[in-house]
């Protein structure tokens, strides 16, 4: 997405703050973000996400594509799809939502489509974070569309307290508090997607 989906304008608040301040050569690095979860924490529980993807699409030939939601989920996917012992695809989905400038509105425009048909496929939507569930459920509804074999979601975040709609998350990493995180993807006005880690900004 072009930021994390679907807390795009839940964040916006902090970032219209830092909107236009570029990082100075002495700031330091990365920045003094309290961490929620650990680079090792991260790893090994995508380890196990893999393992379990590879156990239960076992068998179902080459038919197996991860759809990575731009632009969050990008190291997630890049990270999982290694720990998947399994023949498939990778393609990516650019999606945007909108909304009053703090909340999204569940009006969704996809800005950047698949670039192989999933027909007959199994779909697996890799996202970044889940929180109101709005943007998840247009893709659900949206791929059904396509006559895929099976459409699954893998999520490496979700909040359950800002939860609008139920959309099943088939594989999940973690559950967090209702805090701005940032990392590991997740940005801050497109900035520190490439901390190792998931942290969270102390408002």
């Amino acid at each position: 997405m072009l930021t994390h989906s679907p807390s795009t304008h839940s964040r916006a608040r902090y970032t219209a703050g830092i909107k236009g301040q570029a990082m100075s050569a002495n700031e330091k690095f990365p920045p003094p973000f309290k961490t929620l979860i650990s680079e090792e924490e991260l790893q090994a529980r995508i380890a196990a996400l893999g393992a379990q993807i590879t156990e239960e699409y076992q068998g179902m030939g080459e038919d197996l594509v991860l759809i990575g939601v731009l632009k969050g989920s990008v190291l997630f996917m890049a990270d999982l799809c290694r720990h998947i012992k399994l023949p498939l695809s990778l393609d990516f989905m650019g999606i945007a939502s909108y909304g009053d400038g703090m909340k999204s509105s569940g009006v969704v425009q996809i800005t950047s489509d698949l670039s192989h048909p999933i027909e007959g496929k199994h779909a697996l939507i890799v996202e970044d974070i889940i929180d109101t569930g709005l943007t998840a459920h247009y893709l659900f509804e949206n791929l059904k569309t396509r006559k895929p074999a099976s459409v699954k979601l893998c999520s490496l975040l979700h909040k359950p307290e800002r939860s609008e709609v139920e959309v099943p998350i088939d594989y999940l990493g973690f559950k967090v508090p209702n805090k701005f995180v940032v990392g590991y993807g997740l940005d801050i006005a497109q900035k520190y997607r490439n901390l190792g880690f998931i942290g969270y900004v102390e408002e």
